[in-house]
């Protein structure tokens, strides 16, 4: 086995994920886990120091756009379709005694 990834991590991340596995897939999780953490060992040896952090991929600008106000609320149209109401509010059945 390896020293990076042993059968206690991999039982301790199937607590988390809330999941068994069996002895071949715990065997299949481990390697795949270990190229995994291999890729990143990987990338760590990369020199970096005069990258620019990327913010975002794509230029784009505010998507979002205001809030207006279309529908106002009208107390008396919403209580129109209602089956009970008293002093302006729904009548509900009681859910606690």
């Amino acid at each position: 086995m390896s020293d990076k990834i042993d059968n206690g991590m991999i039982e301790y991340v199937g607590i988390l994920a809330k999941l068994e596995f069996g002895d071949a897939e715990k065997e299949k999780i481990r390697l795949d886990m270990e190229k995994m953490l291999d890729y990143v060992d990987m990338l760590n040896e990369l020199d970096t120091a005069d990258v620019e952090p990327l913010v975002q991929v794509i230029d784009t600008g505010n998507v979002f756009r205001e809030d207006e106000i279309t529908n106002p609320d009208d107390r008396e149209a919403m209580l129109a379709n209602a089956p009970e109401k008293k002093d302006g509010q729904y009548v509900v059945p009681h859910t606690f005694d």
